[in-house]
């Protein structure tokens, strides 16, 4: 090829190789995996098998606690707390069902039944004040209580929570008794402990007799 031919073809390469996208630096860091919570035992949007309902009230049920488990906690996270409640309870301010407080960061899942004995629940985390507290439907005070709503009513929803903390145990960080009631954990949760409170998953099943 001649000099002048060659001359003539530089501006058609120089468009083809501008066409070509060129390799570029690493790719920007993918978001974080959202955190989640979620049950074998219980489908979200799913009604609550009798296994899980409560045996006491009127109600004929298990009475088990069901296995949860999570993913992908927020970087920093030192332990967890878990509730679980029932917005449509005819109260006036809903019905706490189960709590957990102060669960090791290192643990990922409670299996099932382990909220009807305190010695099973991971160490160092504990049962903490319900709605059936000295009624004597659960047992000892502190352990899960299943769905049990009025007959007739239309299905309630049983919002199941965990809570990521950037500290070891709420109730020293938050300045209230273990003896506090699941609201005023709810207040420290969602407003007290600030920006220590580094997330939350959720998810919520039916029950209607």
């Amino acid at each position: 090829m001649s000099l002048k031919a060659f001359t003539c073809l530089l501006p058609l390469v120089t468009v083809i190789v501008g066409a070509i996208p060129l390799a570029s630096g690493p790719t920007a860091a993918q978001s974080p995996e959202k955190f989640t919570l979620s049950s074998v035992d219980i489908a979200p949007g799913s009604k609550i098998d009798n296994k899980f309902v409560l045996n006491g009230f009127g109600c004929k049920g298990g009475n088990v606690s069901p296995a949860l488990q999570w993913r992908n906690a927020p970087a920093g996270t030192k332990s967890f707390v878990l509730q679980v409640y029932d917005p449509d309870a005819p109260t006036g301010s809903g019905f706490w069902h189960w709590t957990v407080y102060n669960i090791p960061s290192s643990v990922t899942q409670l299996a099932q039944g382990v909220g009807n004995t305190p010695a099973n629940l991971p160490a160092g985390a504990y049962g903490g004040v319900n709605d059936f507290h000295d009624t004597g439907a659960i047992g000892v005070n502190g352990n899960y209580g299943g769905p049990c709503p009025p007959v007739g009513d239309k299905p309630h929803h049983y919002v199941f929570t965990l809570y990521a903390l950037a500290v070891e145990d709420i109730d020293a960080a938050a300045g209230i008794l273990k003896t506090g009631t699941a609201g005023l954990h709810g207040f420290a949760l969602n407003k007290g402990l600030g920006d220590k409170m580094l997330g939350k998953a959720s998810f919520t099943a039916l029950y209607g007799q």
